[in-house]
């Protein structure tokens, strides 16, 4: 069932990993000091390393990955980021000064090679507008330029205006039916401007609704349902997003019928299913 992970210090251990409602998904924070070094290997994950603030070197399997990241926090541009295929050695070091690097990770059976997303490599697609209370800018880390170099993990920033919503109209993907919808795990990590912030989320399917008060630093568990999210006015929301795929690597989503007269009404909706495909 959903799951919200409040807030706290993870020293740097994972916040999910075999997670009775997320089995596939994995995610860590880690937070160094300036010369600290973290260093982790995943067995059955393959993983992004995604520079939320600070700048680091990240060697994947003794190769080197130099100054990755370099933005002030996540409101400072697009990420940089580094793949490491599943079974890999990971080495993450602070060298000039605190960094803060989000890993997102997925079961994988296939070995695939390192590789550096710069933040020129992000592809963004704008969704929703002012007028309908849904703008949102979503920024594709591991998406649909990355398939064929990756197993079945999406990784993505979604920044919503404030006041807004985010995936809405509400859509969910948790049953493979060929052509129609596809079954993947979704994270969402929270953050607000100013820190302050809050929002909604929302998670309801036949017979079971949820609602859960967002904050700063929370960490929401989508395994199932339709999942819509609210941003309060006079804040921004950012969401660090991980999808995980059963059995594919694009995401497939299926719109609530009674509200399926929205996908026309809000702009970029077509775009959006389209760089998650």
């Amino acid at each position: 069932m959903p799951e919200i992970i409040r807030r706290g210090d993870n020293r740097n251990r994972p916040v999910v990993i075999d997670n009775p409602a997320m089995e596939r998904t994995y995610f860590n924070l880690v937070r160094l000091g300036r010369g600290e070094i973290f260093e982790d290997r995943l067995p059955r994950h393959e993983c992004v390393c995604v520079a939320m603030s600070g700048t680091t070197d990240i060697v994947i399997n003794g190769e080197r990955f130099a100054s990755v990241g370099g933005r002030e926090d996540v409101w400072s541009g697009a990420a940089d980021s580094v793949y490491a295929p599943v079974g890999s050695q990971i080495r993450v070091e602070a060298l000039e000064g605190p960094v803060e690097i989000a890993i997102g990770g997925a079961i994988c059976k296939q070995v695939h090679r390192a590789f550096r997303v710069s933040p020129q490599d992000v592809e963004m697609v704008d969704v929703g507008s002012q007028g309908t209370h849904s703008r949102r800018r979503i920024f594709h880390i591991l998406g649909q330029s990355t398939r064929d170099r990756t197993g079945n993990l999406l990784v993505s920033e979604l920044y919503a205006d404030e006041g807004c919503w985010s995936g809405y109209p509400p859509h969910k993907h948790d049953t493979d039916i060929s052509g129609q919808e596809t079954s993947h795990e979704e994270l969402y990590h929270y953050r607000f401007q100013p820190e302050t912030g809050f929002g909604v989320q929302l998670l309801y399917e036949e017979g079971c609704e949820n609602c859960f008060m967002t904050r700063d630093g929370d960490t929401v568990l989508v395994d199932r349902g339709y999942h819509p999210t609210a941003t309060s006015p006079g804040h921004k929301s950012y969401i660090f997003t991980i999808l995980v795929g059963r059995e594919s690597h694009g995401l497939i989503q299926s719109f609530d019928p009674r509200h399926a007269h929205l996908v026309g009404a809000i702009p970029g909706i077509q775009a959006m299913r389209d760089k998650f495909k």
